[in-house]
């Protein structure tokens, strides 16, 4: 899956304050709504749909799965029935009425109160099952087993049960002073060359040669592309500058124009790959008749005091290292801050003791493959392309990502264990200043100004009306858990952790080869 199995809103309690995480697939560590189970990342509520008034009763069937039953109150369900009466009527014609424009005692009338309440249950029922989870401080892990009771009659209220997974309790360990490797923030010479680099590729000019094209070359061409010898839409330009080697093009085009020089024309032979998103395109060869018009080479400026002045107002190429070598180093120790956060929890589950049933770990590797999916689908991606892509299936997607689903689900325990163990809770100022960051994240990323504090009150304020302040509260209460952690965790260095590692015991595991030790390992009295 792209950048791991999919986003798990729990990142964020890993991360260094003010840090932007590093890794996906850390695990849940902040859907906390109760030891029960936990919800979504904090986010900013904006008015929404009303919630739905119906009551909860939560059963535990096992550590593991619990049962809600579900009443939705009648007034409830007569604004769905009308609300999908309203929508059935869009088709209808009524005489005596317009159009679309039947009331609801036409419409249940004239389709029967069974059709009309069956479109009202597809629309109203998962958002009656979310506000359920709600209501009921559940966190589902997996998809839900749902059991929908008689549908009521007119000024009835309507039954509904569920089961589904949760996270089990923890017994916890040690999770004070626990020991976690931590690496040192070092920056490779080679890295800083590298950056330098990029840095001196980005600030290249592109002079017209009078040579064949190599690789890492550009060239300027006009094209027209056929196939059958008749010539397909966009399959022409004009003055498109390609760069040789940049793989950008259909595989094959750019590796014919190699040797070409200016003026000469070409033919180029290629097939597209059978996943191209042109459907009519997809498999199919093509013929593309090219003339080069420039070659032109990538010329970077020289690594002296006038680049460094270019690249960033240094006044030697020495400062420029400098400065890259600070950023650099900067960067790799929020790495490690998150790395070492990470570990830290993991230290703790190893000390801990959590059930956690296989059923549930592939539920929960479902999970992440969706959200992995909805990743996809908002960056233009469809999630079915992906897989055909990856040659695999969604089962074996999940399949293989149980491990990470398995350390997630630990996590979320140990973590909510914590939370209940030392009391940790929520203040109103937290809820605020975790929105305020939400906030002032999403509208940098979508170019607009945040909301102001009053805004933020007022989201705060409707969010405990409607009861979804819980969810906030879990996820502050989680990243405060993980920061207790790691206030009172031991750092020690890698190479000792590892050295810890090849350590054997008489306590351990017999070795392979009877009567010693296994090969690399080593004992030592009292280690």
């Amino acid at each position: 899956m792209p950048g791991g199995p999919g986003h798990e809103p729990g990142r964020e309690a890993l991360r260094s304050p003010g840090c932007h995480p590093v890794e996906e697939g850390l695990g849940n560590l902040s859907r906390g709504r109760s030891a029960r189970g936990r919800g979504h990342p904090a986010t900013l509520s904006w008015p929404g749909p009303m919630p739905a008034e119906l009551t909860t009763t939560l059963t535990e069937l096992d550590p593991a799965r619990v049962r809600v039953d579900v009443e939705v109150e009648p007034a409830a369900v007569e604004r769905e029935v009308d609300r999908a009466a309203r929508s059935l009527a869009g088709d209808m014609k009524v005489p005596g009425f317009r159009r679309g424009k039947a009331p609801t005692p036409v419409v249940v009338q004239r389709l029967g109160r069974a059709a009309v309440m069956e479109e009202a249950m597809r629309e109203a029922l998962p958002e009656w099952y979310e506000e359920a989870v709600i209501h009921a401080r559940v966190a589902p892990v997996g998809r839900p087993e749902m059991a929908l009771h008689a549908l009521p009659d007119k000024g009835g209220a309507l039954a509904f049960s569920f089961e589904v997974g949760v996270v089990p309790p923890a017994t916890l360990g040690a999770y004070r002073g626990v020991e976690v490797p931590r690496a040192e923030a070092e920056v490779d010479t080679a890295a800083v060359d590298a950056e330098i680099y990029r840095v001196r590729d980005s600030l290249a000019a592109l002079d017209n040669v009078e040579r064949p094209a190599q690789r890492g070359d550009f060239v300027v061409v006009d094209f027209v592309g056929s196939i059958d010898g008749e010539p397909f839409e966009g399959g022409e330009a004009r003055g498109s500058m390609l760069e040789l080697g940049s793989e950008r093009l259909i595989p094959g085009f750019e590796e014919q124009l190699v040797g070409a020089s200016a003026e000469d024309e070409r033919e180029v032979r290629v097939t597209f790959p059978e996943d191209y998103g042109a459907e009519h395109l997809a498999g199919r060869e093509a013929t593309f008749a090219v003339t080069v018009r420039e070659v032109k080479e990538k010329r970077p400026p020289e690594l002296d005091d006038d680049f460094a002045a270019e690249a960033g107002g240094f006044d030697s190429v020495a400062e420029l290292r400098g400065d890259v070598e600070t950023r650099m180093r900067e960067a790799r120790e929020g790495e490690i801050d998150t790395e070492f956060r990470a570990a830290a929890i993991d230290a703790v589950l190893e000390q801990a003791t959590v059930d956690i049933p296989h059923g549930l770990v592939h539920a929960k590797a479902h999970d992440m493959w969706a959200a992995t999916g909805r990743r996809l689908r908002a960056q233009g991606i469809d999630p079915a392309r992906f897989l055909e892509a990856t040659g695999k299936g969604e089962e074996e997607i999940a399949a293989e990502h149980e491990p990470e689903a398995q350390r997630a689900l630990g996590r979320e325990s140990v973590l909510a264990a914590i939370v209940e163990a030392e009391g940790i809770d929520a203040t109103d100022d937290e809820l605020l200043d975790t929105l305020r960051e939400s906030a002032t994240a999403h509208s940098a990323s979508h170019g607009h100004a945040p909301p102001d504090d009053d805004e933020l009150r007022e989201s705060l304020a409707r969010s405990k009306e409607e009861g979804r302040d819980e969810e906030l509260r879990a996820d502050v209460r989680m990243r405060k858990a993980v920061d207790l952690v790691v206030e009172h965790a031991k750092p020690i260095p890698v190479t000792q952790a590892e050295a810890r590692e090849n350590l054997w015991t008489p306590d351990s595991e017999e070795p392979a080869e009877s009567g010693a030790a296994s090969a690399g390992k080593l004992w030592t009295p009292g280690s």
